[in-house]
C-alpha cells in the first residue's frame, strides 16, 4: 500500500520499518515542548493523508518504558480525514525513580505509527442481546 506523507519540517524524518516483518514504522521527533498541562509534546514535522477506510494508531515504543513516560492518551488515532502534524503527547510519572533527562529528546524515536483497516459499522439499539458464554462478566471474570 502506498501512502502520502507530507514533511512539515526539513529536518523530520519519514517513518521506516526497523526491522522486517515489523508492524508499525517509528516515528523521530524533530520538536519537544510542555503543554499547559505539562505533558511533554513531541512534534515528528510530518502530516499523512491516510486512505478513507483505514485509521492511524499511535503508540509508543517499547523502550519508553525505561523513561518513565505513558503516552497521555494510551493510543493515538489519527482519522482518514486528518491532515495535521502528527504528534504524540507523553505524560511524565513523577513517582518512579527516573530522572526526566531520561527522556527522549529530538532527534530520538519517539513512537510508532501501525496502519490498519477497520469497518464501518451501523448499531442497530435492540431490547435483548443473545447469550454467550461469558455473560456479562467484566474484570478479571475470566479467571485472569
Amino acid at each position: 500500500m502506498k501512502i502520502n506523507i507530507k514533511k512539515l519540517n526539513s529536518n523530520a524524518v519519514v517513518p521506516s520499518y526497523a526491522k522486517e516483518g515489523d508492524a508499525a514504522l517509528d516515528l523521530t521527533a524533530v520538536t519537544m515542548a510542555r503543554d499547559p498541562f505539562m505533558n511533554i509534546v513531541y512534534g515528528t514535522g510530518l502530516s499523512i493523508e491516510i486512505p478513507d477506510g483505514y485509521v492511524g494508531l499511535l503508540y509508543p515504543r517499547s523502550s519508553i518504558s525505561k523513561t518513565g513516560l505513558s503516552l497521555a492518551n494510551s493510543v493515538g488515532v489519527i482519522d482518514s480525514g486528518y491532515r495535521g502534524e502528527i504528534m504524540l503527547k507523553y505524560r511524565f510519572n513523577k513517582n518512579l525513580k527516573i530522572a526526566y533527562g531520561n527522556c527522549p529528546k529530538v532527534g530520538d524515536r519517539v513512537g510508532q505509527l501501525m496502519i490498519v483497516p477497520h469497518p464501518k459499522v451501523e448499531l442497530i439499539e435492540v431490547e435483548e442481546l443473545s447469550n454467550s458464554d461469558r455473560g456479562s462478566g467484566g474484570f478479571g471474570s475470566t479467571g485472569q
